[in-house]
This record gives structure tokens, C-alpha cells and sequence, in this order.
């Protein structure tokens, strides 16, 4: 099986499992709700939907963006996350291959890909995703070719600890809840899966991107110091920067301490 047969089929598989994410991200929320039953159907009209309207990307284009049945509009969400799922898996072939790596992170870029566009909508982050993704992240460690248990110990512990520090000094300061319990287990999971050594980076990146996503955020609602964002995508696109530039992000990161 050649290289270029096989990247095709990774991108295949992320964008059929970023179909499935869509469902996820539309129904975790709703407590109560089923991620399995009943089978996809148009949120409007309720109309189950034929296979051949529920291929990934390519049914959303044939469909001009339209229910078959009732005509409705259908959310550009749906195409987004499949096309981000499948660039997502093609990426982690490119960089680690089919072997042990691919299969242990690409259930982590999905779960962050599903916290991202829940947490902008919703602005909660489901503890169905977090708790068993720490559990996972370190049980899978004893088997990852770039964390050991060790480090994906330490990272679950100082990931959860360090944002639970942040939150409670900013509570203890202002009276008012700065960051969720959401976003501490959010960061716990990202430790798990990529060791203590990601932490810095991400807490830092997250940080950057998240403020001048605020900035932004302040401008255009024009509510000042009470615009709230919800800061788990940014930690989450921290974690995604991470695994796929790791190395590089450890070498100039070393170059910096050697100057010092």
C-alpha cells in the first residue's frame, strides 16, 4: 500500500469520523440526549437522512446547502468539521505515520475538534469527554512512542493543578469565577496526552491566541471588561500546535534557555 493511497484513506476516515463529531457536538450538550439514537435526521424538519445525502463534505455541496426534504438551509458547521477532522488525520500521517502514535492521538485531536466547537457554542465542556480523556491519556502512555507514564502523570496533575491555582487566585482576588472547572480538565487531558513538558506552551499559546480572540471579542460587542469568550478552544488549538510542532517548539524553547 503505497503512501499516497494511504494518506488518501486517513483523510477519508477523519472526515467519516468528523461526521459522526457533528453529531457529538449537536447532541452531548442536551442532557440526557443519545449520541447514537436516533439515527441522523434534519434538526428542522426531522426527516431521517438517506446515506446518500450523509457523505461527508461532498453531500453538503451536491445538496447546494439544502435539506432535500424540506429545504431548509443546512449549517456550514457540518462540512467544517468533517473537512477539519480529515485535514487533522491527514496531518498525523504526514507526521508520525500508521502506526502507534497515529492511532493513539488521533482520538485526542478528535475530542479536542468536539470540545472547541461545543465550548464556542455552548460554553461547557463536557466532562464526558475530559474525564475519560485523562483516564485514556494516561492508561495509553504506557504504550506512546513520545510520553512516558511519568510524564503523562506529572502532566495530568501540574495541567489540572496549575489552571485550578490560576482560577481560585482569580476568584480569591475579584469575587468572580474567571475560568470553569471545565477548562481545568481541559488541560488535564492535554498533560495526560502530551506530557508535562507541553504545558508551558500551551498555557502560554492559549493565552496569546485567547486575548487577542478578546480584543477582537471587546470591539465588536462593545461590552468592555464583561465580554466573556470561553478559553477551552484556545487551549485546545495550544495542544493541537504542540503535537504537530513539538520538536521545533523544543529546540527554539532550548536555544532560549541556552542564551539566557
Amino acid at each position: 500500500m503505497t503512501d499516497s493511497f494511504t494518506a488518501v484513506l486517513t483523510f477519508v476516515f477523519g472526515a467519516m469520523v468528523g461526521s459522526f463529531l457533528n453529531v457529538v457536538i449537536l447532541r452531548l450538550p442536551e442532557e440526557g440526549r443519545s449520541i447514537v439514537f436516533p439515527a441522523s435526521h434534519c434538526p428542522r424538519c426531522g426527516h431521517p437522512i438517506r446515506w446518500f445525502d450523509n457523505i461527508p463534505i461532498l453531500s453538503f455541496i451536491l445538496l447546494r446547502r439544502r435539506c432535500r426534504d424540506c429545504g431548509e438551509p443546512i449549517s456550514f458547521q457540518y462540512p467544517l468539521v468533517e473537512l477539519a477532522m480529515a485535514l487533522l488525520s491527514l496531518a498525523l500521517f504526514r507526521k508520525f505515520g500508521a502506526g502507534l502514535a497515529y492511532a493513539i492521538y488521533f482520538p485526542f485531536l478528535a475530542a479536542l475538534l468536539a470540545i472547541i466547537f461545543i465550548d464556542l457554542r455552548h460554553q461547557i465542556i463536557p466532562d464526558a469527554i475530559t474525564l475519560p480523556g485523562i483516564v485514556l491519556g494516561f492508561l495509553l502512555a504506557f504504550a506512546n512512542p513520545l510520553v512516558s507514564w511519568q510524564e503523562a502523570g506529572l502532566g495530568l496533575l501540574l495541567g489540572g493543578g496549575s489552571l485550578y491555582a490560576v482560577a481560585a487566585g482569580y476568584y480569591l482576588f475579584t469575587r468572580r469565577e474567571g475560568m470553569g472547572g471545565g477548562d481545568i480538565k481541559l488541560l488535564a487531558m492535554i498533560g495526560a496526552f502530551l506530557g508535562w513538558q507541553s504545558l508551558p506552551f500551551v498555557i502560554f499559546s492559549s493565552s496569546l491566541i485567547g486575548t487577542i480572540a478578546g480584543i477582537g471579542a471587546m470591539i465588536k460587542q462593545r461590552k468592555g471588561g464583561q465580554t466573556v469568550i470561553p478559553y477551552g478552544p484556545f487551549l485546545a488549538l495550544g495542544g493541537m500546535l504542540y503535537l504537530f510542532f513539538r520538536e521545533e517548539i523544543i529546540s527554539y524553547l532550548s536555544q532560549l534557555w541556552h542564551l539566557q
